[in-house]
């Protein structure tokens, strides 16, 4: 069971936390709800809190928004339904109503919207929902907050008689105020109206004329309001229907009051659910403004916080316009306590806050502003000792209280404890106050606590190392500009920088050199010696930082270079296949053009067909097929093939009677054609082109009538009669 006291809480400023998110309630229930939140007492109901939120927090951006749940209270109402006899007001019903309602529209919401918000569904499913309350309310009530005139037949007709005596009363006081005004006996203003009653506004000198009761008089005494005997009777009557009509609305009141009295139970979680509703809201719009996420949860005993910011100072940095410095830092079963050390006002307490208050929030179902990859456990203990709390009611200086402080950790600590300590030693002689601090520590270690302390103290600095399971901090510092960094560095101690803050602070050089010479030297040495380390730790740390930025600028200039060398790489193999093809096409085209020449001369068909089979069954057998697996060939598909052949015997014939029909005609051209100039006999070297072609090539040799023409990219095998010389 998680145990941590209010004074852990305050330690960590938990309750300002709980100001800020119940400024983003729209309840007054829901308000009070968030400023009594605190961790969670059974770890096993945080996560389906942070789950709650996250996915309230996911609607703020939804298509589909989760509705208002904005109500007024019903405390009063409740406490009423206490008592016995009692009779709630119209204003209660109304009240009642708008809870009841608002519940079934949130209840049906997250019914239709269960696979997107799962968590809330289930919380919501537990909310036993009736509509009898609200039904009978509207049935009695308008949305006005007037009681309707069917809410009983009683009343229907004293209403009905109401409107009849008011048009009565209205009618004979029209007729009244006709006679009197004719006779002048009014004045100007002619009427008014008095206790809610229609009068005369008559001239003081004509009242003894004028039957009816007087209700008044002005100021002056000039006017006399006097309501004519015309009216009188009726006006009675009126008051006394409207006496009953009350009375009647009373008897209504009440026996609503009986119906609902029995659900008073089932109002009040009514209520409650708004109410944690409005909890919810306010802690997905705290997590908005903080940019809280929700971490990895993880069950073995482990911390990382990455990119972590102290909430508050996050929100007050930012109506500053000031930047928050984020920091790093883990505590795991190797590493589980951590000693930081450094200058004063380097961010030592703010580091340790940060960690504490995180952990509290995270364990009370808030969204923290960490990066999400960020991993949390969660602690049964938290126990801090932070600040001056010297008390002046209970005798106890600062160091009293510390002690007092160690000895309830000692009962406390073990391996399910976060313990956070700053300026752990303070308050007491350095070396007796420091001896104590170390003995402190080796038994929270001994322990298997997980913690975090801040320090100035050397032992506790040696002893740090000396431990395998802790580990030595410390905060960045400028040594130039005598500035702190914020930035927290895990593995090595720090130096406090006592002499560099007093010179930024102002402190004269000769009092800072006096007081160098009356400390022991070596402790100078030291001292200068930490600050030294880090400095070229800090070099080195920018200097590795440079170093991988080239080498990730180099590694990718080179996956760009090879991307770059692929494609060119990839081109020069299209075109070679180009340039393949298109050798092979003029190859076959040689070939068939040879076919055809000789058939032209021959007439002979058969050996033309044979040679054409030759030609395709050679050029099939370079192509790279899959060989198809055999099947048994029926008698229908020996058919189809015969068919197909005689098909492509018939497309051939066509084809060489079309190439005959076109050298006929060729020839007969050529008769009517001028003569042809006389042949210039070709030699290797000459440069010639095919006759009607356009490429120039160069002969390289001429063998049987038949001439290999290089043209640069590719040579050709031409015949002699297709070339002529180029000049």
């Amino acid at each position: 069971m998680v145990r941590i006291d209010s004074k852990t809480l305050q330690d960590l400023e938990f309750p300002v936390v709980l100001q800020q998110i119940a400024d983003f309630c729209i309840t007054e229930p829901g308000t009070n709800k968030v400023l009594k939140v605190q961790p969670f007492k059974n770890t096993d109901k945080v996560a389906a809190e942070l789950y709650r939120v996250k996915e309230f927090t996911a609607s703020f951006n939804s298509d589909s928004p989760i509705p208002n749940h904005d109500f007024e209270p019903i405390n009063k109402a409740l406490q009423l339904l206490d008592i016995e006899n009692s009779v709630l007001e119209i204003s209660s019903f109304r009240r009642i109503r708008s809870v009841t309602d608002t519940t079934a529209d949130l209840l049906k919401f997250f019914k239709k919207f269960e696979e997107f918000y799962v968590y809330l569904n289930k919380f919501s499913s537990k909310v036993s929902y009736t509509s009898i309350i609200s039904e009978e309310i509207q049935k009695k009530i308008d949305r006005f907050g007037d009681v309707k005139n069917d809410a009983s037949e009683e009343l229907a007709a004293i209403r009905r008689r109401l409107n009849q005596v008011k048009g009565q009363i209205n009618s004979s006081f029209s007729k009244a105020l006709n006679h009197y005004s004719q006779a002048d006996y009014l004045d100007e203003i002619r009427e008014t109206v008095v206790d809610n009653r229609r009068v005369l506004a008559v001239k003081a000198m004509h009242r003894r004329k004028i039957k009816g009761a007087v209700l008044g008089n002005s100021r002056t005494g000039s006017i006399v309001y006097i309501e004519p005997q015309e009216t009188l009777e009726f006006a009675n009557e009126l008051s006394n229907l409207i006496y009953e009509e009350q009375e009647e609305i009373k008897r209504i009141l009440k026996q609503l009051t009986e119906f609902v009295r029995p659900y008073k139970k089932l109002l009040k979680q009514y209520q409650n659910y708004l109410s944690k509703i409005d909890v919810l809201y306010a802690k997905a719009k705290y997590a908005n403004a903080i940019n809280g996420v929700l971490p990895i949860l993880t069950e073995k005993k482990f911390l990382y916080l990455k990119d972590a910011f102290h909430p508050l100072l996050w929100v007050a940095n930012k109506k500053r316009n000031e930047k928050t410095f984020p920091q790093t830092i883990s505590l795991e079963p190797e590493k589980r306590v951590i000693v930081i050390s450094g200058p004063n006002a380097g961010g030592k307490s703010i580091t340790l806050k940060t960690v504490g208050l995180l952990q509290v929030m995270l364990q009370s179902g808030l969204l923290i502003p960490v990066d999400p990859l960020s991993e949390f456990s969660f602690f049964d203990r938290v126990l801090t000792d932070i600040g001056d709390n010297q008390s002046i009611e209970n005798h106890l200086s600062t160091y009293s209280y510390r002690l007092k402080k160690m000895n309830q950790f000692l009962r406390k600590c073990n391996q399910n404890t976060l313990f956070l300590i700053d300026e752990f030693g303070t308050g007491s002689d350095p070396e007796l106050g420091g001896a104590l601090a170390e003995t402190f520590l080796e038994v929270f270690y001994e322990r298997e606590a997980f913690g975090i302390i801040t320090t100035h103290y050397s032992n506790l600095k040696v002893l740090a190392t000396e431990l395998p399971y802790a580990i030595n901090a410390n905060m960045q510092f400028d040594n130039r500009s005598l500035e702190p960094l914020y930035q927290l560095h895990l593995g090595e101690a720090g130096s406090s920088f006592t002499f560099e803050v007093a010179q930024k602070n102002g402190i004269p050089y000769s009092l800072i050199n006096k007081a160098k010479k009356k400390i022991e030297h070596g402790k100078v040495r030291f001292d200068k010696t930490i600050a030294k380390l880090q400095q070229e730790r800090s070099q080195l740390r920018k200097t590795s930082a440079n170093l991988k930025s080239e080498e990730q600028k180099a590694r990718e200039e080179s996956k760009q270079l090879e991307e770059v060398n692929n494609r060119v790489q990839e081109k020069l193999e299209s075109f070679q296949e180009l340039y393949d093809s298109n050798q092979k096409m003029i190859s076959l085209g040689k070939k068939v053009d040879s076919l055809a020449e000789k058939f032209f001369n021959t007439k002979k068909k058969k050996p033309l067909l044979d040679e054409l089979f030759k030609l395709v069954l050679k050029e099939n057998s370079k192509r790279k097929k899959p060989k198809p697996k055999k099947k048994p060939v029926s008698k229908a598909q020996k058919k189809a093939e015969k068919a197909k052949k005689h098909e492509i015997k018939q497309e051939l014939e066509q084809k060489v009677a079309a190439i005959r029909k076109k050298k006929k005609k060729e020839k007969a051209e050529a008769k009517k054609a001028p003569p042809p100039k006389p042949k210039v006999t070709l030699k290797v070297g000459d440069r010639v082109r095919m006759i009607d072609g356009r490429a120039i090539g160069t002969i390289d040799t001429i063998e049987k009538q038949k001439a290999i023409v290089n043209y640069g990219m590719f040579t050709a095998d031409v015949s002699l009669k297709e070339l002529e010389k180029v000049s």
